[in-house]
């Protein structure tokens, strides 16, 4: 979906449509959990603080965020997924892969299907989504930011590879800031720069990281899309633009996680005793908490205090971050849960 929660607001509130808009609180210690397209040509990203937001665009205008009505738009856009294919993988409230080998009407083409689906979420939803078509993950996430708003994009059969040299390193899904400074000061800023590297030089200078990069810059990818498969935990992590160590920000961007993974969690009808925050280091090194009781979590607000008691725990951190995760796990999904959607909610 393009611009999501922006666009949702805009779409419900007239008054705020073609004017720049973000999604989160203005206050001194808010950040910026959306920005509308009119927004992000200032320079306005998520995840940045607010007071950074407003002087970069000072008619900037924030209003707070309504979950309840996103996760509707979601709905709505997953029912019209699953009437083309059941083989629906999604990654966030917004993004999904679709396998569409199983073509439930009998269309025969992706590119037509991934057309009919943008039509069918315009009509019923008011917002416009992008779609990228290929034959694997990797290639179609990035085709599905190559138009972006309201585009699409195809690579086809035997194309990944050029595709991809072709592209700055800092579209490859993963590769932050940090990352992206490290490449060029090893002379990698393209994707033909990244496949000129074998995996030992990826290895020493990336750690487990270098298997995707060695994969991705030969546009190779080969997981499948999982629709279902039995869940152990259910999560929701976020890749920041920028990196961040602020207290304020990443509590705000705690919350943000809460609100989604609690969603996912009632919808699974999962309960779990174990907690976990994860964060990755802008060195790509992880830092894991847990906490576990004794007793299924089956409210949202024990389950909120258990995540800010990890948070508050880790702070201060020694280094900023790139990414934040949290997840419930030791789950019980009870006789009828036992398969259900695979999905990391990504807060992107």
């Amino acid at each position: 979906m393009d611009a999501f929660f922006a666009s949702v607001e805009q779409r419900d509130n007239p008054e705020l449509r073609g004017k720049p808009v973000a999604v989160g609180g203005s206050g001194g210690r808010g950040v910026v959990a959306a920005a509308s397209y009119e927004a992000r040509k200032f320079g306005v990203k998520s995840a940045m603080p607010s007071v950074t937001a407003k002087r970069l665009c000072p008619d900037l205008i924030f209003v707070r965020h309504r979950f309840d009505a996103y996760k509707e738009a979601s709905r709505q856009i997953r029912r019209i997924f699953e009437h083309h294919t059941p083989l629906v993988e999604p990654l966030s409230l917004d993004e999904a892969y679709l396998d569409v080998t199983q073509d439930r009407l009998g269309i025969g083409s992706a590119t037509r299907i991934a057309e009919l689906i943008r039509q069918e979420i315009r009509a019923k939803t008011r917002l416009t989504a992008s779609a990228g078509i290929s034959y694997n993950k990797f290639l179609a996430k990035i085709a599905s930011d190559q138009n972006k708003p309201d585009g699409i994009f195809v690579v086809r059969p035997g194309e990944g590879a050029d595709f991809v040299a072709g592209l700055p390193i800092r579209r490859f899904h993963g590769v932050g800031p940090k990352a992206e400074e490290k490449m060029r000061r090893l002379g990698i800023e393209t994707g033909a720069d990244l496949a000129t590297k074998d995996i030992a030089f990826l290895r020493s200078n990336f750690g487990s990281f270098a298997d995707y990069l060695y994969r991705a810059a030969r546009g190779v990818d080969l997981r499948p899309v999982s629709a279902h498969r039995v869940r152990k935990s259910v999560g929701g992590e976020r890749t920041f633009s920028e990196d961040i160590s602020s207290g304020a920000a990443l509590r705000e961007t705690l919350e943000n996680t809460i609100e989604y993974v609690w969603e996912s969690i009632e919808r699974t009808k999962a309960r779990g005793r174990t907690v976990t925050l994860k964060m990755k280091f802008n060195n790509f090194k992880n830092m894991t908490r847990s906490k576990s009781v004794t007793h299924w979590i089956e409210t949202k607000e024990e389950w909120a205090k258990l995540a800010r008691e990890l948070l508050e725990e880790a702070l201060p951190l020694p280094m900023p971050i790139r990414l934040m995760g949290l997840t419930l796990s030791n789950l019980d999904h009870g006789e009828e849960g036992q398969k259900e959607d695979s999905a990391q909610l990504s807060l992107l």
